[in-house]
């Protein structure tokens, strides 16, 4: 009846997206008699691909900040303090957060000595 009438026949996918919750999705794709295409090619499919697609891109550039963060430190902590500074990455590679790093990172700049930044850690 859905697939008959012009007016209803969008409503498929809406009933088969809200059987799966209750169903197998096998299960709903043998009742509607559709392949998967159906349901990719749906406006809603689209919209929640395009905002995966979005919110991944963010994590990856939130990662790469955090990566040119950790690098910075490295470098400071080497040309500030020599290998003992490096012994500091093993920690430092451990936070994730990008806005420690950050400080950490103006620490490096106004420490006098190591033993400071440790006390900062």
């Amino acid at each position: 009846m859905l697939r008959a009438d012009e007016q209803l026949n969008q409503l498929e996918t809406v009933l088969a997206f809200f059987a799966t919750f209750v169903l197998e999705s096998t299960l709903v794709q043998e009742i509607m008699r559709w392949d998967m295409t159906v349901l990719r090619e749906s406006p809603w499919y689209q919209e929640i691909l395009r905002e995966g697609q979005a919110r991944g891109e963010a994590e990856g550039e939130a990662r790469g900040e955090v990566r040119g963060i950790i690098s910075s430190i490295e470098t400071s902590l080497e040309a500030k303090f020599g290998s003992d500074g490096l012994e500091l990455m093993s920690q430092i590679s451990q936070i994730s957060d990008l806005e420690q790093l950050k400080e950490i990172l103006r620490r490096i700049v106004v420490a006098n000595t190591i033993q400071e930044l440790r006390n900062v850690l």
